[in-house]
């Protein structure tokens, strides 16, 4: 049984080691060095109502995690936001990610954002078809925006507008 839930403090450790992992082993994020507690916590605590954090939990254990992040520190920006969904690797392939981009963007919907934007490293179709299946729509690529693992890496930018 699957289940999402808002985050709460007591979370934390659950999602930095998600976090970490998909930082150490994948390019679904850029960053190249993994988080500690002061990161998650700060990271945590400085949302509002607009961009929540959600665990999905898998037969009593945390297993991913999404959340709706700022586009911008710029305040015209603060109906858009940026959403984001990582998986452990060893709960892939359950139906979590489809859960927990389907809360998440149900969530978006009745706050005050107007867009939530996906920006999607190459060759993760998965990912480009889960958004794709919530309303997203593909507005464009990135390319060789960035690089991770010796390789330089396309992203595409999706959209959906509430």
């Amino acid at each position: 049984m699957i289940s999402t839930r808002q985050a709460t403090l007591n979370d934390l450790v659950s999602i930095m080691d998600i976090y970490n992992e998909a930082v150490l082993h994948t390019t679904a994020t850029f960053d190249t060095e993994t988080k500690d507690m002061n990161d998650r916590t700060k990271w945590f605590l400085e949302r509002n109502e607009n961009f929540p954090v959600i665990v999905a939990e898998y037969k009593g254990t945390i297993a991913g995690y999404a959340a709706l992040n700022k586009w911008s520190d710029r305040k015209a920006y603060d109906i858009t936001a940026e959403i984001s969904v990582y998986v452990h690797s060893s709960f892939r392939g359950k139906g979590i990610g489809k859960l927990l981009v389907q809360s998440i963007v149900a969530i978006g919907g009745q706050t005050n954002l107007k867009t939530l934007i996906a920006r999607i490293t190459e060759g993760n179709g998965h990912s480009i078809y889960l958004h794709e299946c919530n309303g997203f729509q593909m507005i464009g690529t990135l390319r060789q925006v960035g690089q991770k693992f010796g390789k330089l890496l396309d992203v595409a930018v999706m959209q959906k507008v509430y």
